[in-house]
């Protein structure tokens, strides 16, 4: 069971979030949050796998809560959602620690999908956000490609589709592959580049 801490100043907001995860078997809502400072104590009191943050909140806001709750339980998976995905709110919440980013518009299925990703140890971003981090990061530290000692063939060409921005979706299409198997291409590309989530492992194959 994924224990989920939902944290949004917006009462509607929070009783819908609650309401899609309720009905998931795999998920309870251990708590709620309408700001900041309440989310660091009951991220304390309740340890839950995932926090579903918004960012604007009154008082200690998004960003703060989640380098506040991440230094005292770093094994705490921050998903932000949030209404803004533009670079001022978005860079800020991965400086804090946030392992995801997802927008309030995005379906119900994909922040379902990203609080089960986020309990994996995975990083959900919505795709439009991931494809102008990563673009942007990529452009930020161009270079020559570096050499991948130990990894496989399959995993190099793995590599070089998230560098692209490609879903694990996306990447299972282009290699005729499973979506399962990316997963776990993926998740071994991290544990050998030292990468703690997608964008760091499109540095790295950009040579940054």
């Amino acid at each position: 069971m994924i224990r989920v801490l939902l944290v949004d100043d917006q009462h509607l907001i929070r009783a819908g979030l609650k309401m899609l995860c309720e009905v998931e078997p795999d998920i309870e809502v251990v708590g709620e949050a309408d700001n900041g400072r309440d989310a660091v104590t009951l991220a304390a009191r309740l340890t839950p796998d995932v926090i579903v943050m918004d960012l604007r909140m009154p008082g200690v806001d998004g960003i703060t809560a989640t380098a506040r709750i991440l230094a005292e339980r770093p094994a705490t998976r921050v998903v932000v959602l949030t209404t803004f995905g533009d670079d001022d709110h978005l860079y800020p919440a991965l400086t804090a620690g946030a392992t995801g980013f997802l927008l309030k518009d995005a379906p119900p299925d994909e922040l379902l999908d990203g609080i089960r990703r986020a309990a994996a140890g995975d990083s959900p971003f919505s795709q439009d956000v991931l494809r102008r981090l990563v673009r942007r990061a990529v452009d930020a530290r161009a270079g020559a490609p570096r050499p991948f000692p130990g990894l496989t063939a399959r995993e190099r060409d793995v590599l070089d589709l998230v560098a692209e921005g490609l879903s694990n979706t996306e990447i299972a299409d282009r290699l005729h592959i499973g979506v399962t198997t990316v997963k776990t291409h993926i998740t071994s590309l991290m544990t050998k580049t030292d990468s703690p989530n997608r964008v760091r492992l499109a540095l790295f194959a950009r040579g940054g």
